[in-house]
């Protein structure tokens, strides 16, 4: 009795130099896309939030829709590491500091001149 080749099996490995992966799952369906993250209304006002999503339980501050662009949002996000003595980064035109530090960077936003609102909880 000969064994019948599995059509549901997928390809393990191989010496091809292609790709085994086909972009489908084991059911022969499509894989979904990732998800990019929602950018932030552009409503003249500046959320400052908190958020621990993939970092392991670390909480960082997340600073978005600020007014500014380019090299004036560099030297923002520098003046409010600074202001913290924290570290941080700027990820498509939103400043994170690592840590919890709303309150200051509000008040040091608030004492720029715009509207500032804390988002979350």
């Amino acid at each position: 009795m000969k064994a019948r080749p599995r059509n549901d099996s997928t390809l393990v490995y191989s010496t091809d130099g292609g790709k085994a992966d086909s972009g489908k799952g084991r059911n022969g369906k499509n894989k979904k896309a990732p998800q990019s993250q929602v950018s932030a209304p552009q409503d003249g006002v500046v959320r400052v939030g908190r958020e621990t999503k993939g970092r392991k339980g670390k909480g960082v501050t997340i600073v978005t829709g600020v007014p500014v662009h380019g090299n004036e949002l560099e030297d923002l996000g520098r003046e409010l590491k600074g202001l913290c003595g924290a570290g941080g980064t700027i990820k498509d035109s939103t400043i994170e500091i690592q840590g919890d530090h709303r309150d200051r960077i509000v008040t040091a936003l608030e004492k720029k001149g715009w509207v500032v609102k804390r988002a979350g909880g």
